[in-house]
């Protein structure tokens, strides 16, 4: 496998101190957390997905969620005080992020972009998130995002 990226989301957490493992596998286009689970023989459930998702008015925001659940956006939307939240076209979500969808992380992004994250992430001991680019995870302890990220914790996860 080739060499780990130096992208926005690894140059931030070295910045910040924060150990982390780089994790390299290859991309499937549309494959999403079960390919990296496979790929990497991990649990899919600690594979965190990070999705750009905008409320009614298209303001963004990043929800953080296990590789195996998915989103109440109707959930999210009451626990932020929203009318609607929907995913982002994926072309918005580029923008806003500055990463390719397939390769979003939630850290290091283009503009501040407010940060929700599942309240169960925090329970695993460790999780693999998107290095800023397709087919690279980090794996880091959770606990280590709110060094380097302002992570509003919701509960929001369907099974």
């Amino acid at each position: 496998m080739s060499k780990a990226p130096s992208t926005n989301a690894t140059r931030l957490l070295r910045q910040a101190g924060i150990p982390f493992v780089e994790r390299l596998y290859r991309y499937e286009e549309h494959g999403g957390t079960k390919v990296c689970a496979r790929e990497l023989a991990v649990d899919e459930h600690a594979v965190i997905k990070t999705l750009v998702m905008e409320d009614e008015g298209a303001s963004p925001l990043i929800i953080l969620m296990h590789g195996d659940r998915e989103v109440s956006t109707k959930e999210l939307a009451r626990q932020i005080g929203a009318r609607s939240v929907q995913p982002c076209r994926p072309e918005v979500a580029n923008r806003h992020s500055g990463y390719l969808v397939g390769g979003t992380s939630p850290l290091g992004t283009r503009k501040a972009l407010p940060v929700h994250a599942e309240a169960t992430i925090f329970d695993l001991p460790r999780i693999y998130l998107n290095g800023g680019s397709r087919g690279f995870l980090v794996e880091l302890d959770p606990k280590d995002l709110d060094q380097v990220l302002t992570v509003h914790r919701v509960s929001v996860a369907i099974p």
